[in-house]
């Protein structure tokens, strides 16, 4: 009898965790209403795949199994990196947003979250943090919506077409920023470097896939392509310094 219990209980944990990864991707692009199935939804707006360091999909692996905890130990070269594509209410054929797992280092512990792109590839239609172990009333605050709104429909490119990312900076003041900065967060400098080291170091690893993407969709001055350079990691696994070159693809 205690057995069963025990794998009834395991069960049931294991769903609650894909419920709740399920409504982290899809609150990276989406609000919910009370009441509303997250399964059923997720079934009906989510495709998700799987590709490799070079962009290409891997076939028979799925993306919802996929541990990005235990990838990140990985070297980038080595990792598995799931794409989950928000399509169309009533075309399953038109992407809406790519979402993208990220994940890193904050302050005390391991930091992660969801970053979605919209079908432009450039503009941030919403991201979904949450951390291990960040300071209450400080480095915690990336969960909270208010910190995550700031980075909708801040951009990825300048518009010369090179990849700068979004930066979260020191101080915060409230003020209005450009396309590539959000506000920080008060005494929490450490926490902040850690989110941005992590957009930009995923959204690094996923460029030879978003460029196949743009590669497709695009125009030449509307999809800028990022070459992809040299990652160099410490003995942990950290990305410690990423170099990339940018050009207009052609």
């Amino acid at each position: 009898m205690l057995s069963l219990s025990a794998v009834g209980l395991r069960e049931r944990q294991a769903e609650a965790r894909d419920l709740d990864t399920k409504k982290q991707i899809l609150g990276a692009v989406m609000n919910f209403k009370e009441g509303d199935d997250i399964k059923s939804i997720y079934a009906k707006r989510i495709k998700s795949l799987v590709v490799d360091a070079n962009g290409d999909e891997k076939q028979g692996v799925i993306a919802e199994k996929v541990d990005i905890g235990k990838n990140y130990k990985l070297a980038p070269e080595a990792r598995e990196y799931p794409v989950f594509q928000f399509v169309d209410e009533n075309n399953p054929n038109e992407v809406e947003a790519y979402i993208l797992p990220i994940y890193g280092n904050g302050l005390w512990d391991r930091i992660w979250g969801y970053l979605a792109l919209s079908s432009d590839l450039n503009t941030i239609k919403g991201v979904v943090f949450d951390h291990k172990a960040e300071t209450p009333g400080l480095g915690a605050r990336i969960s909270d919506k208010e910190i995550q709104e700031r980075y909708v429909n801040k951009k990825l490119y300048d518009q010369s077409g090179n990849f700068v990312s979004v930066t979260m900076l020191k101080s915060e003041k409230g003020n209005t920023l450009d396309d590539h900065k959000v506000d920080g967060m008060s005494g929490a400098t450490m926490t902040a470097n850690g989110v941005n080291r992590m957009i930009h170091n995923y959204v690094s690893y996923y460029q030879p896939y978003l460029n196949k993407i743009k590669a497709k969709l695009a125009t030449p001055k509307e999809m800028p392509v990022m070459d992809t350079g040299k990652v160099n990691i410490d003995t942990t696994g950290l990305v410690v310094d990423t170099i990339a070159t940018n050009k207009t693809s052609k």
